[in-house]
Formats: structure tokens, C-alpha cells, sequence
């Protein structure tokens, strides 16, 4: 005869730790982004084509420094339009309606999302500096400067996360893929990304530099020339306080 051993076997179910539920939602949205084959487009490809395309149309437009502006491009492309795009839908189908409901909460669900964009920005810097150093580029990265460049890139991605979640918080998913797209598009050519400010005639250079995406361009390039310059920042961390406040009061869960 078997006695009982004291063993339990009532189901006791619960969340997880909090950290574990933001860790796994992080990872499945960075494969969810990675398997995807515009954000593969946006990521790689374009930054990598513009790298390869300026060995043979030269750098004379587009500034010495072109790799320092196709990284800052690549933050642009995944810690806004990804994201705006990958919510905006998320909203329609009422997936976010649905996980914010759950354990992982509303600030699980947003953290585990910026941590996919740091975890894909991070792979992408690593990989278009190879591909850059392996076309000749020779920065002159010190101490101070790679800092500034690193401080540069965080507040970018805060400003650029909240700018989509802006749009895709507020209006329909069809609207956000257009706008996204088009806003894309203007500040990759006007916005101080992959064109310097500086080659942009009087008074708009100026405009262009108070840009969100052309701080983070003249603060990337100024870093891999070595010199140390702190306003990108502040224009940065304005931009990313405006458009947190805005995001935090327009944002709508529910389609």
C-alpha cells in the first residue's frame, strides 16, 4: 500500500517574474521584426546599397563621412518606420488590445518593444561598421566622442519610438503605413541623415540641424571625426520629451 507522501500536484498557476514576461515579449518582437521583409529592406539593405553605391558615384554630396550618416539612417529606419508600421497593425487586429489585458501589462508590452529596437539597432550598427570599415572607412572614433555618439543613438531611439507610436497610437493602420513611408522618405533625403545639414543653402541648414534626424546625424558624424559636440543632444532630448508627452496623451489601444 502506498501512502501518501505529502505531494501536491494542484495546479498553481501565475505570471511569471516580471522581468522574465518582458525578456521573452522583447525577443519575440525582435524575431517578429527580423522576420520581417521590409524591416530586413530598411535595416540592411538600403544602408549596405548606399555604402556600396558611393565607391562609385564618390562621397562629394554626401559629405566624408557617409558611413557615420548611413548608421544614423539605420536607427532612423528601425526605431521609427518599423515600429510605426508593425503598431499600427498590431492596433487594427487588436493585438495590443488584447496583451495589454495580460500579465506582461501596458509598460511590459512597451518596454519589451524598445528593447526588440535596441537589440536590432545594435545588430545593425555592428554590421554596417564592418561593411564600412571593409570599404575604407576610417574613423577617428576617442573616448569622449564614442560616448557622445552612444548617448546620441539611446535618445534617438526614445524619440523615434514614441514619434511612431505617435502615429500608430492615433490613426488608422492604412494611414500609418502611408505617413510612415512618406515621412521616411522626406527625412532620409531632407532630414540631415545621409545629406549633412551643411550642404543644404543658408537658413535651412539651420532648420535641417534642429531636426530630430539631423542631430542624430551631425552628432554621429562630428563623434567619428573625433570631435566632441554636446547640442545634438539637447536638441535631441527635447524632441524626445515633446513627442513622449504627445504619445502619452494621443495613444489609443483600441482600434
Amino acid at each position: 500500500m502506498v501512502q501518501d507522501a505529502g505531494l501536491d500536484f494542484t495546479p498553481a498557476g501565475g505570471a511569471a517574474p516580471a522581468g522574465r514576461r518582458v525578456l521573452a515579449h522583447g525577443l519575440t518582437e525582435t524575431k517578429l521584426l527580423v522576420r520581417n521583409g521590409e524591416q530586413l529592406l530598411l535595416a540592411l539593405i538600403i544602408p549596405v546599397a548606399i555604402l556600396v553605391a558611393a565607391r562609385f558615384i564618390g562621397t562629394r554630396l554626401l559629405g566624408d563621412q557617409l558611413p557615420a550618416s548611413v548608421l544614423a539612417l539605420a536607427v532612423w529606419s528601425s526605431a521609427f518606420t518599423s515600429i510605426a508600421i508593425a503598431t499600427g497593425f498590431e492596433r487594427r487586429y487588436g493585438v495590443l488590445e488584447r496583451l495589454a489585458t495580460t500579465p506582461l501589462g501596458r509598460s511590459g508590452l512597451l518596454t519589451g518593444k524598445a528593447m526588440a529596437v535596441v537589440i536590432i539597432v545594435l545588430g545593425q550598427l555592428v554590421i554596417l561598421t564592418v561593411v564600412a570599415l571593409l570599404l575604407g572607412w576610417h574613423p577617428a572614433f576617442t573616448a569622449p566622442t564614442v560616448l557622445l555618439a552612444v548617448a546620441a543613438v539611446v535618445i534617438a531611439i526614445i524619440a523615434f519610438v514614441a514619434f511612431a507610436l505617435l502615429l500608430a497610437g492615433r490613426l488608422r493602420a492604412e494611414a500609418t503605413l502611408a505617413l510612415a513611408n512618406v515621412i521616411y522618405v522626406i527625412l532620409l533625403v531632407g532630414g540631415g541623415l545621409v545629406i549633412p545639414a551643411e550642404r543644404f543653402p543658408g537658413a535651412l541648414a539651420v532648420v535641417v540641424r534642429l531636426l530630430p534626424t539631423g542631430a542624430l546625424g551631425e552628432e554621429l558624424r562630428a563623434a567619428a571625426a573625433g570631435t566632441a559636440t554636446g547640442w545634438p543632444l539637447l536638441v535631441l532630448a527635447i524632441w524626445a520629451a515633446v513627442f513622449i508627452l504627445l504619445a502619452r496623451k494621443a495613444f489609443r489601444w483600441v482600434p
